[in-house]
């Protein structure tokens, strides 16, 4: 028996809990052990798994000491970690198992205030329990208590402590009969490699490696990166945990990231660089690239990261400025930041447009169209539309992508941030970011060479899926079945479908975290790049949404790609965070026209209470978002018309010139948005006509706030802002301000 009696400092002195525990683990030893041999149903010990299945399942608890010690902590497999209720009766810890199963074995790993009189309760809904074991003469320490049970959710339910601090738990294991391995996807995964090989086009630095070495590296990656609109090349840089004096230019399909738990783990003593490098001037096309989970000490005070869209900048820490926009000051169309710190000023100068989200800055210069904040303590204040800031004091709902980091024991896993509501200022603003890890030995790591068939079977098996830096050729659609799976790519791994299949597709479960994917349309029509939840999806995921992160699609622009519809949210609560989906307008020779990378719309959304925070979508030949959820919710949405209607006969909506960008059905009651900006320019015929860029009923339900519509060089006309409401767009590329509607 184990009794662990540290605890982390900060309460009230009372009597020393170490003497409590003691005396109190002393007199009822015997009887507690009488007790509990007495009280538990006996299983067959031969047929009992060994995987701990509730192993960063999530979890939630009747109360919290403080937000030190979450539930998450009891799940975590960390025996430092631990879950600790208020000073009070009853309290109790509930795990998420994702399906039914069948419980042999309850492992209760307890801190010194632990429960004299309690029971280990399942349901099969959350809301009937039934108790599998009961006892009154608790012991403390480890108790491994044999039972015989089902359900998808177990909880300890505590109802007598024996000490008068509350219940506290480092670690609460389930065991099932016959268990597998037990992953953030499920029970199931053939355990891997801690230290997998993540391909040829990814390089891991550390600091023992010398600095000229990895800058020959860098330097060699960016070169062939410089230009490389439409390759096949794909790059990740991870950076282990030390300090490192190098200079990175970022190329297209390139993510460099810190491998550390925390931002500050990894320090970059130099910049890391996204400037205009086609010699150009400008910044309009800088797509396809990342920065990471790092700090930067910038060389000569400020760092640059000059892109357009599909460019995050996330879990930064920079000391110092940040400036967003090319050092020719040309034309600049970005961007998106997320959960990061810095310490200067955020300058944006040529940027047309940019959301920021829960991050901390020191101040915020510049604005030209459309820029956006959430949760950023620094942003200036509200003023849309002169000049034009739309300021949100928190973000309502959102949680940070999951992540790659080695630990101290030189072992790959990936983070899990927690859910956070209402939040300002990044997740890591008062130490670590809370949430849960999975071992990276629960991950499929795939690599191109794997088919769509062994990427099924994994995720079948409950395993996670990391896509390592490639081009994927995916013949059958990949179906995501089990919750709280991670499908996380790094070095923007790109899924082109064959022969028109759906990509991906998602149940309609818990907690699925996707995560820094391109999604590329195939020459043969697509209904569906990504589907999340089947039609009909009517589970509600407040708790635990599904959320899909720095995911971008293309259509178009590489292969002459085709696919009806490029995301397709049918779930309720899905979080929709940094997604860019493009036509192309440009592209290699054959890929790009009319009737040529067709797509009808970028984005469906079916489920109720649906946030996009960060939302591009360009360039789609029919209505680009069409929102039928109610209850939804967009934080910043930036968009283009299609370029190239070769007439207006080509491009009507029954007797209306064109299609609205932005279309809410008509049976929505409720909807919200704010920062939302429409472009035209009509190219191949600037005759053509959009009657208007938004569209959407106007009960009381509905707010729309800072919507704009702008013509860029006069190119080409949208007629209205919203609805009937909003002048036409004039010639010297101005933009039409509506502050609020209805």
């Amino acid at each position: 028996m184990q009794t662990h009696l540290w605890r982390p400092p900060g309460r009230r002195i009372r009597l020393p809990r170490s003497i409590i525990a003691i005396l109190a683990s002393a007199a009822l030893a015997l009887t507690g052990l009488l007790g509990a041999v007495a009280a538990a149903p006996q299983a067959n010990a031969a047929t009992c798994g060994t995987t701990n299945i509730a192993l960063n399942r999530p979890a939630t608890a009747s109360s919290l000491e403080n937000a030190g010690f979450p539930a998450s902590n009891a799940v975590d497999g960390n025996t430092g970690t631990r879950w600790s209720s208020a000073f009070s009766d009853p309290q109790w810890l509930e795990v998420d198992l994702g399906s039914t199963q069948s419980i042999c074995q309850v492992t209760l790993n307890w801190e010194a205030a632990y429960a004299t009189a309690f029971q280990i309760q399942t349901s099969a809904d959350n809301s009937t329990w039934t108790s599998i074991y009961s006892t009154t003469t608790g012991t403390g320490g480890t108790q491994t208590l044999s039972v015989t049970g089902s359900g998808r959710y177990i909880r300890m339910y505590g109802t007598a402590r024996a000490t008068p601090y509350g219940y506290s738990l480092w670690e609460f294991q389930v065991f099932t009969t016959g268990s597998g391995g037990g992953g953030g996807g499920g029970g199931g995964c053939t355990m891997g490699s801690s230290t997998p090989n993540f391909g040829p086009n990814t390089y891991v630095f550390d600091s023992t490696m010398s600095s000229s070495s990895i800058q020959t590296t860098l330097d060699n990656v960016f070169n062939t990166q410089k230009v490389n609109q439409f390759g096949t090349q794909r790059y990740a840089l991870l950076f282990k945990p030390g300090t490192y004096s190098v200079e990175a230019n970022i190329g297209y399909y390139t993510t460099i990231q810190g491998l550390g738990q925390n931002p500050d783990n990894v320090t970059i003593n130099g910049d890391v660089t996204v400037d205009s490098f086609d010699g150009t001037g400008n910044a309009t096309q800088n797509f396809w690239r990342s920065a990471e989970n790092m700090a930067i000490n910038p060389s000569a005070g400020n760092d640059r990261w000059a892109v357009a869209q599909a460019g995050p900048f996330r879990r930064m820490d920079v000391h110092g400025g940040l400036e967003l926009y090319p050092a020719s000051y040309g034309y600049a169309s970005g961007g998106y930041i997320a959960d990061s710190k810095v310490t200067g000023q955020v300058a944006s100068a040529s940027q047309q447009q940019w959301y920021s989200r829960d991050s901390n800055f020191g101040s915020w210069n510049g604005s030209v169209w459309n820029m956006v904040f959430s949760g950023v303590n620094g942003a200036p204040a509200q003023s849309f539309p002169s000049p034009p800031m739309t300021t949100l004091a928190t973000t309502p709902v959102s949680r940070d992508v999951p992540y790659l980091y080695v630990d101290s024991a030189g072992n790959y896993n990936v983070f899990l941030p927690s859910l956070r509501t209402n939040a300002s200022g990044p997740s890591w603003n008062n130490g670590s970011t809370p949430g849960t890890r999975v071992p990276i030995s629960q991950f499929f790591v795939a690599t191109p060479s794997n088919t769509a068939a062994q990427i099924n079977t994994a995720l079948a098996q409950g395993c996670n899926v990391l896509f390592t830096p490639g081009v994927y050729n995916i013949d059958q659609t990949l179906n995501v079945t089990n919750p709280n799976t991670v499908v996380l790519g790094i070095g923007m791994p790109t899924l082109i479908p064959q022969n028109g299949v759906n990509t991906m597709q998602v149940a309609d479960v818990d907690g699925v975290r996707i995560d820094g994917l391109l999604f590329d349309a195939g020459t043969t029509n697509s209904n569906a790049l990504l589907t999340i939840g089947p039609a009909g999806s009517s589970a509600s995921h407040a708790g635990n949404p599904i959320s899909v992160q720095d995911t971008f699609f293309r259509i178009g622009g590489d292969v002459a790609g085709k696919a009806t519809n490029s995301l397709v949210v049918n779930a309720n609560n899905t979080l929709l965070d940094d997604i860019w989906a493009w036509r192309a307008d440009h592209g290699n020779s054959g890929t790009v026209g009319w009737t040529v990378n067709t797509a009808a719309h970028g984005l469906v959304v079916n489920g109720n209470n649906v946030l996009a925070t960060g939302l591009f979508v360009e360039h789609y030949q029919n209505y680009e978002v069409q929102w039928f959820g109610n209850g939804g919710e967009t934080i910043f949405f930036q968009n283009e018309n299609p370029y190239d209607p070769p007439n207006q006969a080509a491009w009507m909506n029954g007797s209306t010139n064109g299609y609205a960008a932005y279309e809410v059905g008509p049976a929505v009651t409720s909807h919200t948005a704010y920062g939302m900006g429409s472009y035209c320019y009509f190219n191949v015929n600037p005759a053509v006509v959009n009657d208007h860029a938004f569209e959407t009923p106007t009960g009381s339900g509905i707010h729309f706030n800072d919507i704009f519509t702008i013509s860029l060089g006069g190119v080409g006309v949208i007629e209205h802002v919203i609805n009937s409401t909003g002048g036409a767009t004039p010639s010297n590329t101005t933009p039409v301000n509506i502050v609020s509607y209805p």
